[in-house]
């Protein structure tokens, strides 16, 4: 066991754990968290997508230790009780049917957002492409995604 302090959501937050022990446990069951969802435990659906230093990482399978700078989840985006601009995008295309996803698509979307401000439909399909919806949503969450991209949300 060692001490790690994490930033997550603008906080600091001091954990003893096994090094190796993934991201998303120590997210969902230290921090209670529960944006990000444990979905196939290897890294291939998405679910448990949070956003660190940037960019949009598997949760499930990134060692706690590895992860240095600040960690974004579902739960960071909004702001003083105002929903993220793509939060409001999923609410206003109807975006979500089971909602098991959404964790992982909108903290991908929001990567991509961030990245890239005004992607093209092929880019966002590229972009969406590892983060799998089982209800086939997909052209809601590109739709949703545009409309923040043209600054509808």
């Amino acid at each position: 066991m060692s001490s790690v302090t994490l930033r997550v959501n603008g906080g600091a937050h001091t954990v003893d754990i096994d090094p190796s022990t993934p991201l998303l446990y120590i997210l969902r069951n230290d921090l209670g968290l529960q944006g990000p969802r444990f979905g196939c435990g290897l890294g291939q659906c998405g679910a448990c997508t949070v956003i660190v230093n940037g960019a949009a990482v598997r949760s499930c399978i990134t060692p706690t230790s590895s992860v240095k700078g600040e960690i974004t989840t579902l739960e960071g985006i909004a702001k003083d009780g105002t929903l993220h601009p793509l939060q409001q995008a999923w609410i206003d295309e109807q975006v979500p049917q089971c909602g098991f996803c959404q964790n992982g698509q909108i903290m991908t979307a929001k990567a991509l957002l961030d990245k890239n401000p005004n992607p093209t439909d092929e880019q966002i399909r590229d972009g969406m492409a590892r983060t799998l919806c089982r209800c086939m949503t997909y052209y809601r969450v590109q739709a949703a995604i545009k409309r923040v991209a043209k600054g509808v949300a």
